[in-house]
């Protein structure tokens, strides 16, 4: 199987890793899942020209936000696990260890705190959100989770993409 083809689904996997810790998080902390219709809201805004928002849930419906958010969700998922094989090679697909996957979830939030919660109303760094410390902390979690998710997919994927 194509190395691209590999991370393409380690990038899934590392997603999928995180939307489910947001299950159990929600089950275990009481913290509501993430809303990818608002992400979707925010980037059918952008053809626009609108690129920040207020609040970005009062901000007016896009059509099909929903499908829109999910897709970029999962797209974003994968281009961030690019990074591994473009910085420590199809090597590192051939033999995943957890510390460079570790730290690609780490860097990756920088996304949500520089880009996307400002983007959409919450300030850098969910600064204007009314607990940023409980905010930051966890998009930090989820994007570790992300980081263990994209080890783990590698690991079970390496077999069948390099037998």
């Amino acid at each position: 199987m194509a190395a691209w083809i590999c991370t393409v689904l380690i990038g899934i996997g590392g997603t999928l890793a995180m939307d489910a810790w947001g299950l159990l998080r929600r089950r275990l902390f009481g913290v509501p899942v993430a809303d990818y219709a608002l992400v979707g809201r925010w980037l059918g805004h952008m053809p626009a020209g609108r690129f920040r928002h207020g609040a970005i849930a009062r901000s007016r419906v896009i059509r099909g936000e929903r499908v829109l958010g999910w897709c970029m969700h999962y797209l974003t998922g994968v281009v961030f696990a690019g990074a591994l094989p473009m910085v420590w090679g199809t090597t590192w697909l051939r033999n995943p260890t957890p510390g460079p996957a570790i730290v690609v979830g780490a860097v990756t939030v920088a996304a949500p705190f520089l880009l996307m919660q400002p983007g959409m109303g919450a300030g850098i760094a969910a600064s204007r959100t009314p607990r940023p410390g409980r905010a930051r902390l966890h998009s930090v979690m989820n994007h570790l989770v992300f980081g263990a998710g994209l080890y783990l997919s590698a690991l079970c994927l390496s077999p069948l993409c390099f037998p």
